[in-house]
């Protein structure tokens, strides 16, 4: 049948502790993923946002407007069903880091990219011991293995929930340290999403924006900015 969407059935949603998490219950009937498994979250205060989420739907269900349960969902359909791929992909950019590659040296933008990024380099290195290489160009270079290994070691110590939030971070931004820096209370997720976009935004200065290219940008920043929410709501597992 097409056109058809499933509709609102339950008048109440709770949420109930269960096992080592938290699930969401319309009226008694437990949510589940798409792939039928248990709707289990890490902490109290994600379920209580994918309840808030349900609890808003009206009259069809419309998964665009339920951003945090979407994110649950894909958390644990896939990334705890191949948790190893996905977090190796992730870690396989800090071999290849936005944030090092430069314009030439004889460029304007070169000193532009010095000022913005090499403070977030040097943030790596002094938090991470990661001292990352940078060059001119696009050809890639070796990194250092053993800071692509400190960078590496963080990923796969993730939970699930966390390595969804990072994937969509580093993935946006195209920069692992962009990505780990946006799980710190302490970063503005603004300020990181406009480093990951300093390129784009000096050509715009110079030649003017157009305006899908602007539109697309900040899709993406609001995807950006719900990742760094999913990633502080799966924050440390509740008693």
């Amino acid at each position: 049948m097409t056109g058809w969407k499933a509709k609102r059935f339950w008048k109440a949603v709770t949420v109930v502790q269960e096992g080592g998490g938290f699930a969401v219950r319309l009226d008694a009937r437990p949510v589940k993923t798409p792939a039928k498994r248990p709707l289990v979250l890490p902490t109290r205060a994600m379920a209580e946002a994918v309840a808030a989420e349900w609890a808003a739907v009206d009259n069809a269900i419309d998964p665009r407007r339920m951003p945090v349960t979407r994110a649950a969902n894909a958390a644990i359909d896939k990334v705890a069903t191949q948790f190893d791929e996905v977090a190796a992909m992730i870690a396989a950019y800090g071999a290849s880091d936005l944030l090092c590659y430069r314009a030439t040296a004889a460029d304007p933008l070169a000193r532009a990219q010095a000022e913005a990024w090499d403070p977030m380099l040097a943030w790596a290195e002094r938090t991470y011991g990661a001292r990352l290489a940078t060059t001119e160009g696009v050809v890639p270079i070796a990194q250092p293995a053993e800071a692509v290994a400190r960078l590496a070691k963080l990923v796969f110590a993730c939970s699930p929930f966390q390595l969804a939030a990072l994937h969509d971070l580093v993935a946006l931004t195209g920069s692992l340290v962009l990505g780990l820096a946006a799980t710190g209370n302490g970063s503005d997720p603004d300020d990181l999403w406009r480093l990951s976009r300093f390129d784009e935004d000096w050509q715009a200065a110079l030649w003017g924006e157009d305006e899908e290219a602007t539109e697309a940008a900040e899709r993406k920043r609001r995807d950006f900015l719900l990742a760094v929410t999913f990633w502080r709501l799966a924050g440390m597992p509740e008693a």
